[in-house]
């Protein structure tokens, strides 16, 4: 049966796999965004369903005043001996550290500093004598040689037990990382991702008897790639192999979708799955290293358990998982408790334009073609105070659609902030607490719109605010390794507000 790439849409990038007899586990970066690394659960790796987190905790993920293109990068995934562990960097920090679970659902360990190692990108390897490897990129810091480096190590204390090792160069493309160091048949296989997360992207491998090498490369590298392709998919890479119980092997990357010309991606690096074959002893990604947007699934999949769209509904005592905040949150900003069934905002003192701790609750968008609506409650009492959907791809690239005060009439805004200018673009008198406010998203744009209530909850009036181009969003545009994000939010713009902004409900639909 086929199914369609990628397997996990949005903003899921650097995706690592393990397998746990019949069950399977995916991690991915979340760089400046909290919780951080998400954690999936797959029994057919085409559905797959989020568990939790790996870190929960701002002892486990500090992210204060996180750059764009800071905190969590590349995380890896084992499973051995009853644990299992992810290794990753905290860039914010320029530190990688070890956490682990016996259950992959939760809770994670606070992180085990691993002070003697430096790069980003590290992986873990356990042998099938016992010993235990840390691989990763050269220090930028210490200005080492470019290339793959190596250590044995203690994972219970992060201490290194031998020496730190270049164990393989690179075939010559630009930013050797992501390495992976697997034991098959006999061999030690390195594989790493070469050309930069960009166009040029690609996989490369090598192999050796021993694991520090020496390593002969794989004569057909790059043995995954889309560059210089004219294809739907570009950018694949920074990938990672999992066997199959039947013995079949299968390999998760990231990739982009970019659309038009010149060619702009907004949704971020996203989860992509593809057959790996065996040519000579050594693996080759989907056909001749190409995959694509549908391809034969493993015989494990059976077909889609559910569909993408989804209501979200604020009855509970924890958000959804799907939602995630800007760096650690303010506790005193959001709460699930002041009002029954809403998820109750405050407006921080912060915008969304600062590298801080905006009041900014959002799910990825995962998809070019979506809408996107929030039922919200709100009466700005100054001009300052605003709450409403905002959509964001930094602190630079962002539109707001909001509900705020214009010398005492409430008013609907639409703000567009691009680069070191922002604008209001259009505003409308309404006369209602509460609003509907809705983003309807396809591949080029976004229409941003407004449904009055009246006190007996009738929509009493539609309206739209105009529209907003997605590629001005985009990687390209925008820079940046994330995608976008769009969610509930409130500020004071510059002063912390007391006035609640109650969302009664969020959906997202495709």
């Amino acid at each position: 049966m086929k199914f369609k790439n990628p397997v996990l849409s949005g903003f899921y990038p650097d995706p690592s796999i393990c397998r746990v007899d019949d069950d399977f586990y995916l991690v991915t970066s979340t760089f400046n965004y909290f919780p951080g690394m998400p954690i999936f659960h797959s029994r057919d790796l085409v559905n797959w369903d989020q568990i939790g987190h790996c870190l929960t905790t701002e002892e486990q993920l500090p992210l204060e005043r996180a750059g764009n293109a800071a905190g969590i990068y590349a995380p890896t995934i084992r499973y051995y001996d009853g644990t299992f562990y992810v290794v990753t960097t905290n860039v914010s920090g320029k530190q990688n550290f070890i956490v682990t679970a016996t259950d992959p659902k939760g809770p994670w360990s606070n992180p085990i500093w691993l002070t003697e190692w430096q790069g980003i990108d590290p992986s873990l390897f356990f042998d099938h004598q016992g010993d235990a490897y840390i691989t990763g990129t050269r220090s930028y810091a210490a200005n080492e040689p470019v290339g793959i480096y190596q250590a044995k190590i203690d994972v219970k204390t992060g201490k290194l037990l031998s020496g730190r090792q270049r164990i393989w160069e690179s075939t010559g493309g630009s930013d050797p990382e992501a390495p992976h160091l697997y034991y098959i048949n006999s061999k030690y296989y390195l594989m790493i991702a070469e050309g930069g997360t960009e166009y040029g992207h690609m996989e490369t491998i090598a192999r050796s008897d021993h694991p520090f090498g020496p390593f002969e490369a794989c004569p057909h590298n790059p043995i995954l790639t889309h560059r210089s392709l004219n294809h739907t998919i570009h950018a694949t890479g920074h990938a990672d192999l999992v066997q199959l119980q039947d013995g079949s092997w299968w390999g998760v990357c990231l990739g982009i979708r970019p659309i038009g010309y010149p060619r702009k991606h907004h949704l971020g690096r996203e989860t992509f799955l593809a057959p790996v074959s065996w040519v000579d002893g050594w693996p080759v990604f989907g056909e001749k290293g190409r995959i694509e947007e549908e391809m034969e699934g493993p015989a494990l999949f059976s077909g889609y358990k559910s569909k993408p769209s989804k209501h979200y509904t604020f009855n509970g005592t924890k958000l959804d998982l799907d939602f995630n905040f800007l760096r650690n949150p303010d506790e005193t900003t959001w709460s699930l408790n002041d009002q029954e069934d809403s998820l109750t905002l405050f407006g921080a003192a912060t915008t969304l334009n600062e590298h801080d701790s905006p009041a900014f609750i959002a799910r990825r968008q995962a998809h070019h073609t979506c809408t996107i609506e929030t039922l919200l409650d709100f009466t700005a009492t100054t001009n300052n105070e605003e709450a409403g959907l905002a959509i964001y791809m930094n602190n630079k690239f962002h539109y707001e659609l909001v509900k705020t005060n214009d010398n005492g009439s409430p008013v609907i805004a639409l703000r567009k902030s691009i680069a070191d200018v922002s604008v209001i673009a259009q505003t409308k008198t309404i006369n209602s607490d509460q609003v509907i406010l809705g983003v309807k998203a396809d591949p080029y744009q976004y229409t941003l719109y407004a449904k009055e209530i009246d006190s007996k909850g009738t929509i009493v009036d539609e309206f739209e605010l105009g529209t907003a181009e997605c590629g001005m969003l985009s990687t390209e545009v925008a820079g940046g390794f994330t995608g976008v994000y769009i969610g509930m939010y409130a500020s004071g713009n510059g002063k912390a507000s007391t006035v609640p902004a109650q969302f009664k409900w969020l959906d997202y639909k495709v």
